[in-house]
């Protein structure tokens, strides 16, 4: 039974509910963070929470030499920095401006912060021209839009070493940012809604795309490599979920911790049962060139 977890599809899938999970941990982090420290500490948390995640990058960055640790400590620090200094930074701004929630029928459908949001989109973008055009890049989406737009950026540095914890830390923040942002513009009633017919096809066309790199993830035979696949595929995916508590098809207990403690605290156990597994498989030492030809690209 043991060997047979170490082997695909199950490594992939491990992988995947890891960050899957971590999602709804994540909010339900923020939302104890708020009622914890309240509104005198709360800011202050958050602001030492972004410290320790870039602590946490720095630390992966030390042990680059181990792809296995640095591959998690990038992805729970660029996790703890966009808590940190990201959403809080909209919180703080929200209030500091007075922007009052969005309020539908007596119910909170959009946070004051999450208004304020899609006004870093021009950052968003205009950073993103940096990673985009970067030769050394190995992200799939960038080098499929190099190739199918013809903007070739030049080859790889050869034997270049990359600084992992860093990449993923980067990747975790801006895909969060990224879809982030999607999820807020497609909410806008000036713009669809989530009562929009286009909601339909945008909600399916996210679970056929998460299905395919779920398909793709399925395949991989090493650790960290797959992890840092099953970063955007489990974030991706993650939006159906929230188009889905959108539409109040589930209650979405991780936003209710104070009445859902007991399931919170289950899914938190599930974490930390399939994170302790998922690290004693093999592989996190293993150099890619001893991966077979039909390994998908990181």
């Amino acid at each position: 039974m043991v060997s047979m977890l170490k082997r695909p599809p199950f490594i992939g899938m491990f992988a995947f509910l890891l960050v899957l999970m971590l999602q709804g941990l994540g909010h339900t982090q923020m939302i104890l963070q708020e009622k914890i420290f309240g509104e005198e500490w709360v800011f202050e948390s958050a602001a030492l929470m972004g410290v320790m995640g870039m602590a946490l990058v720095y630390w992966g960055v030390r042990l680059n030499h181990n792809e296995n640790a640095a591959t998690w400590l990038g992805f729970l620090g660029g996790t703890y920095i966009w808590d940190g200094w990201g959403e809080f930074s909209f919180v703080y701004y929200a209030r500091h401006l007075g922007v009052e929630h969005l309020v539908e029928n007596g119910e909170i459908v959009t946070r004051a912060e999450y208004l304020v949001m899609p006004s870093s989109i021009g950052v968003l973008f205009a950073t993103l021209v940096f990673f985009y055009f970067n030769r050394e890049t190995r992200c799939n989406a960038f080098r499929w839009l190099h190739k199918h737009l013809h903007m070739p950026v030049g080859k790889p540095t050869l034997n270049y070493q990359r600084n992992i914890s860093a990449i993923v830390a980067m990747e975790t923040l801006y895909v969060i940012w990224f879809f982030y942002i999607f999820l807020l513009v497609i909410y806008d009633k000036q713009i669809l809604g989530d009562d929009h017919w286009a909601m339909y096809p945008i909600f399916f066309g996210i679970l056929t795309w998460s299905l395919y790199l779920l398909n793709r993830l399925r395949k991989y035979t090493r650790l960290p490599s797959a992890f840092r696949y099953g970063i955007p595929t489990a974030i991706i995916t993650w939006n159906a979920v929230e188009i889905a508590g959108r539409w109040d098809m589930f209650t979405e207990i991780w936003i209710h911790p104070e009445q859902y403690t007991v399931h919170m605290i289950i899914v938190l156990a599930a974490f930390i049962t399939v994170a302790v597994i998922f690290m004693l498989f093999p592989g996190a030492d293993r150099p890619d060139e001893l991966e077979p030809r039909s390994q998908p690209a990181e």
